[in-house]
């Protein structure tokens, strides 16, 4: 059975599984449902509790079956928890996983619950994952999105008693939290339980807010890529600034830049050589909410301009590897950011 995180609460007063399984990279919220389900199954007597941790090929999944298969010496019931932070069982793994659902079903002592990271396509295609899935109930724990991220602090604001002013005013004290927290929920929930330490129930002004809040943003080269074809200038120049605060390789900034140029430069000339677009965005293996950006974004790349964003992304090649370029800032990171402002000027245009 697959549920979505906001179904947990709902299924959990209906009866516990004996089998659950919650995977994501968003640490706060894996948190929350794990302690969710714990809560759960010690107000129904699952006093005792043992955790696994799989540390490397060598584990031995020998405990594991053991006290997945076993009563507890000191309780009537017991949760087994079992933590993969690679996400790769290995074979062995693979096949004590296996056993381990097979176990569980019809087990009204054990409660065993699987914490896995992130998992790709291919690994959730595997026999292991499989029997998971279809032997208890999996969670997909996907992190908050940027668009969402205003409307999930006004949440957990108003979970301890206070909200923010109503009106415009209010909406741009969100968009500031969310600014300065972007990617590091964990520090948002933080933040969040700041501000109820330091004031009391009710209404928050954005003086408050923003003397409290401290910029805790995290950024990836993939969500840059996001902004920048989301022609949101403002957040591209935060999430540079903050890529170089945190030590991200200029290379690798470029090379996510310079292959949305020339995946649109290829998309575009596909389609000049009379190619459907959803076939040309296939070919460039184009999908998902990129796939979306590159249509909104397509009309208006004309042949000249993407040649000259091309070109532009060459000259920064070099640049960011140590080559002077005239007329470009010599520091790579300038350069990066001339590149991406650029980028992000057409992108916003209607």
């Amino acid at each position: 059975m697959q549920l979505t995180l906001p179904q947990l609460a709902a299924h959990l007063q209906k009866g516990l599984r004996s089998l659950y399984v919650l995977h994501g990279d968003e640490p706060l919220l894996i948190q929350e449902a794990a302690d969710a389900i714990r809560a759960n199954a010690r107000a129904q007597g699952y006093t005792e509790r043992s955790v696994h941790t799989v540390s490397g090929a060598h584990f031995d999944w020998s405990e594991v079956l053991a006290a997945g298969g076993s009563l507890s010496l000191f309780a009537d019931k017991q949760i087994v928890e079992v933590r993969v932070p690679s996400g790769k069982p290995g074979k062995e793994g693979s096949t004590a996983i296996q056993q381990l659902v097979a176990s569980a079903q019809g087990n009204d002592s054990t409660l065993t619950l699987f914490i896995l990271p992130r998992l790709d396509a291919a690994t959730r295609k595997g026999a292991w994952f499989g029997a998971l899935e279809n032997g208890g109930v999996s969670i997909q724990v996907d992190p908050v999105d940027r668009s969402a991220l205003p409307q999930w602090i006004a949440q957990r604001l108003q979970q301890q008693g206070q909200r923010v002013v109503a009106g415009e005013e209010g909406q741009r004290t969100l968009q500031f939290f969310a600014d300065r927290v972007e990617g590091n929920l964990l520090a948002a929930h933080q933040e969040i339980q700041k501000l109820g330490l330091l004031h009391p129930a009710g209404e928050l002004s954005q003086e408050q807010v923003e003397s409290a809040v401290v910029n805790v943003a995290r950024y990836d080269v993939f969500k840059l890529s996001e902004a920048v074809l989301s022609g949101q200038v403002e957040r591209v120049q935060r999430m540079l600034d903050g890529l170089q605060a945190e030590g991200e390789a200029a290379v690798l900034v470029h090379y996510t830049l310079a292959e949305d140029i020339r995946a649109l430069k290829r998309v575009k000339d596909a389609m000049a050589s009379g190619k459907p677009l959803p076939m040309a965005l296939r070919e460039q293996r184009v999908w998902g909410a990129r796939e979306r950006l590159f249509e909104r974004v397509l009309p208006r790349m004309t042949e000249s301009r993407l040649n000259g964003m091309l070109q532009s992304a060459h000259l920064v090649d070099g640049i960011v590897k140590g080559l002077k370029v005239p007329e470009w800032p010599t520091d790579g990171w300038q350069a990066l950011k001339r590149l991406a402002m650029r980028m992000s000027w057409v992108c916003a245009l209607r």
